[in-house]
């Protein structure tokens, strides 16, 4: 039987009651009638379950998600969507101080979000602990190169196996080319979004050019439940609550940096331009990651060397009383005052993983946050340390590395055993760049920030 994985009811299920916890709002009723009818909880690592439910339970499946859909959300208020709400509740909105970008710099952030997340490829979905053992037996620890297994003890390898859908691209000894990811796919999805709506698109053209270009089968957590929903009738933003626990993970954010990349010195348009975006697939904490992530980006593409400028300028468009904000802060904090990184990461895992998703945006974002911070910029131990702190650490590594990219300012100040093995050649099964160099990249999207 075919089961296609984050759409089902009963995979549904736990996720969202784990998401009305972090709201607040009172499930436990509806969790113990799961759990008296044998449903699972939401899994910590896997996407859900290869066994098929039996009829009666995915019909109580259906039947829960519609009361928890029901339930009041005391968050609300405090965590608004609705963009001017957002605005109302953040009091140092950032006022445009309107730059210009090059194409150098735009290839530098093409180059280090590239590799960014070819470092994170095949540690990712691994736990803390088996990327620290794989990189230390390689010598690699903290990683300044790509993963390799070459020489590494067969049974370190079978408690803590590579992502096997990575590996055969993403180890050192393996890389031709940057491969497919949708950290990548979803750049060039916006890209295509701006060549043909401008900066001015609305939600629905997103949608449409998803439909246009995106294959469902590239897309995941909250991404396909939105895909679904457009396909079943829903239009935004709609598409991003109905049946979809996932809308406060990290999807949004990873689709964010074109919006930054084409608004330099405009944090607040960045913003906007990521909310328009985000508002297809996610609510709230899951919005500001990426609003968050956009502002921060169109900071750095001004030319600036201060990562922690950039980082001041994200924060001045999530609301304060987030949980977001309240988690970037902590984890800039941190950074700031602990020299071992490893004990930063210690402690954000201590804080986040008992209660969210190796996937959710709010620790992510938080680790994301933290990397910038105690790296000051320099870009191998801005993706290094993305990366080695663990939970999605290609998404994070992706990021990171584009922040970096834009500080370095040109290719050529990028390490070059960072790019040379990317080969100035992505993959991907979005629209017709398949095998496209990422100086064409830069020259298109440079293209779409400097027109009117």
């Amino acid at each position: 039987m075919l089961r296609l994985t984050w759409v089902q009811p009963e995979d549904l299920v736990g996720h969202e009651l784990r998401q009305a916890a972090q709201d607040g709002r009172d499930a436990s009723a509806i969790a113990a009638r799961w759990r008296a009818a044998g449903g699972c909880p939401a899994p910590t690592r896997a996407g859900a379950s290869s066994r098929p439910a039996s009829p009666r339970l995915r019909l109580l499946a259906e039947d829960l998600l519609a009361e928890l859909d029901e339930l009041a959300d005391p968050s609300a208020d405090a965590e608004p969507t609705d963009l001017d709400r957002i605005k109302a509740r953040c009091p140092q909105w950032p006022a445009p101080r309107p730059s210009t970008v090059s194409r150098a710099r735009l290839e530098a952030a093409w180059l280090g979000r590239a590799a960014g997340c070819l470092l994170g490829k095949p540690v990712e979905k691994l736990p803390l602990t088996g990327i620290r053992l794989l990189a230390r037996a390689a010598g690699n620890w903290p990683p300044v190169d790509y993963f390799t297994a070459r020489g590494l003890p067969e049974d370190l390898m079978a408690a803590h196996p590579w992502n096997r859908r990575s590996a055969a691209t993403s180890l050192v000894e393996n890389i031709d080319g940057m491969p497919e990811d949708d950290d990548l796919n979803y750049p060039l999805l916006n890209l295509l979004l701006l060549q043909r709506h401008g900066r001015s698109f609305t939600t629905a053209d997103a949608a449409r050019v998803w439909l246009d270009e995106l294959p469902a089968g590239r897309t995941f957590t909250a991404e396909r439940v939105a895909y679904r929903n457009l396909l079943g009738g829903l239009e935004p933003p709609h598409t991003a609550r109905h049946r979809n626990p996932f809308r406060e993970w990290i999807g949004a954010l990873i689709r964010a940096d074109v919006h930054g990349w084409t608004n330099p010195g405009d944090p607040g348009a960045a913003a906007e331009q990521a909310h328009r975006d985000a508002t297809l697939t996610h609510t709230a904490n899951g919005v500001y990651a990426a609003m968050f992530a956009a502002a921060v980006i169109a900071t750095a593409a001004t030319g600036t060397h201060d990562v922690h400028a950039c980082l001041r300028a994200g924060l001045t468009v999530v609301p304060p009383a987030s949980r977001l904000a309240e988690a970037v802060g902590h984890a800039v904090h941190l950074a700031g005052t602990e020299a071992d990184f490893d004990t930063v990461v210690d402690r954000l895992h201590a804080l986040h993983s008992p209660t969210h998703h190796w996937v959710h945006a709010v620790p992510n974002t938080a680790l994301l946050a933290a990397a910038l911070t105690h790296a000051d910029g320099d870009f191998t131990g801005s993706v290094s340390r993305a990366v080695s702190g663990g939970w999605d650490t290609d998404s994070n590594g992706a990021t990171a590395g584009s922040v970096a990219g834009l500080l370095a300012g040109s290719p050529a100040a990028l390490p070059e055993h960072w790019t040379a093995p990317l080969k100035n050649r992505l993959a991907t099964s979005v629209g017709d760049f398949d095998g496209t160099g990422f100086d064409a990249l830069a020259r298109l999207t440079h293209r779409e920030a400097t027109r009117p």
